[in-house]
């Protein structure tokens, strides 16, 4: 099936494109056409009118969505989440899970592989493992009894049973180097998180092939100006891309604005880190069996600490660009292209560009979400 949508302004993301047509044949965008005269030989036209169209946003980290996250291991927790992203212009995420025991997390992989994924739901890429390697000092309301070392056989298992995008880590612990070793060789990023590891622990783990940080400064050692720590290594360290929680809760608006000068767009990841809670109104949620109360749009446990967020990606490009006065086409790097490039599918997601799978966002001037387009197909309209 081909289909024509026809846009006064899109965004590659790289290149603001005005009165072109995008052709797609099947699930694939096959050209983009300039010019104001519109081709008219597609099954399916579409005229996005005044709206701004770009590609589907990428959400590397999101554990869940309307009371279901990842490790409750069940295929209706999965298509529920997939159909939450879509309506906030995600098209294409990483499911991603917290620690458990090894049962929980293997059953969770499972759930994920056997989900037949909704036509009206974004595109799941590839699982995001958020511990069990972690710090216990760093753990923040992930159970420290499920925490334990890296080990090859356990990632072998994980593989085994679904395909594994990205796993995050502390690399001073035990079997840490060899566990990003053996990730890079079968690829899957490694990731540093929830980790007390030192400046210089960081840049033996990037010199393995550490390439990305989780929720930066959230979870980690902070930085000093005579101990660098993980902040340090994952702010200064190009081979490494830095997530950010842009919900003004999270981090300091002048902290977003700090990481994104010192890492610049193509190096800063947008995620959400979304649990269970995210699209609820208020009350209570759960985290790994932990009773969590909501107060301000954020969850925390009942000692005060944060527990993941009630963020959703649209919210997010919004936030950052009023904490840091960027447009919005640089800001939009960060929720697109660079998530994918991240993950090494930047050819196939995040980017209007011929090949890739025809996934796009229509904003409105108040850059709100109206449409989500995923595969070449209508799946949300405001």
């Amino acid at each position: 099936m081909k289909t024509i949508i026809y846009c006064k302004t899109l965004l590659t993301p790289y290149q603001r494109l005005d009165d072109h047509s995008i052709i797609i044949e099947g699930n694939i965008i096959a050209s983009l056409i300039p010019g104001k005269e519109r081709p008219a030989d597609g099954d399916v036209t579409i005229d996005a009118g005044d709206m701004l169209v770009t590609p589907g946003m990428v959400d590397v980290h999101v554990h869940g969505a309307l009371g279901f996250d990842a490790n409750d291991a069940t295929v209706e927790a999965n298509v529920a989440i997939s159909r939450f992203n879509a309506t906030h212009g995600v098209t294409n995420y990483c499911a991603t899970t917290y620690s458990g025991t090894p049962e929980n997390l293997l059953a969770s992989i499972q759930a994920v592989t056997r989900t037949t994924w909704p036509e009206d739901g974004a595109r799941q890429v590839g699982l995001h493992i958020e511990g069990p390697f972690i710090s216990p000092k760093y753990r923040g309301a992930q159970p420290e009894s499920v925490l334990r070392d890296a080990t090859i056989d356990e990632i072998k298992r994980w593989m085994d049973a679904g395909q594994i995008k990205l796993i995050t880590l502390a690399p001073e612990r035990p079997g840490a180097l060899e566990a990003i070793r053996f990730c890079i060789q079968n690829g899957i990023v490694p990731v540093v998180g929830h980790s007390e590891a030192s400046y210089e622990q960081v840049l033996v783990a990037a010199d393995e092939g550490l390439t990305q940080a989780t929720h930066t400064f959230n979870g980690m050692t902070g930085i000093h100006h005579r101990n660098p720590g993980v902040i340090g290594a994952v702010l200064t360290d190009d081979r490494i891309f830095a997530e950010i929680i842009a919900d003004g809760i999270h981090l300091h608006p002048a902290i977003v604005k700090l990481v994104v000068r010192a890492k610049t767009p193509e190096r800063t990841v947008l995620i959400t880190d979304a649990i269970r809670a995210a699209g609820m109104v208020g009350g209570e949620s759960e985290l790994g069996g932990q009773r969590l109360t909501i107060k301000n749009g954020a969850p925390y446990t009942e000692s005060g600490g944060l527990a993941g967020s009630m963020l959703t990606m649209d919210k997010a490009v919004r936030n950052v660009m009023a904490f840091t006065g960027l447009p919005f086409a640089s800001v939009l790097c960060m929720a697109t292209i660079t998530p994918a490039l991240s993950i090494g599918l930047q050819s196939q997601i995040g980017t209007l560009q011929p090949g890739a799978f025809a996934d796009m966002v229509f904003w409105d001037s108040n850059y709100t979400v109206c449409r989500t387009i995923i595969s070449g197909k209508l799946v949300y309209q405001a």
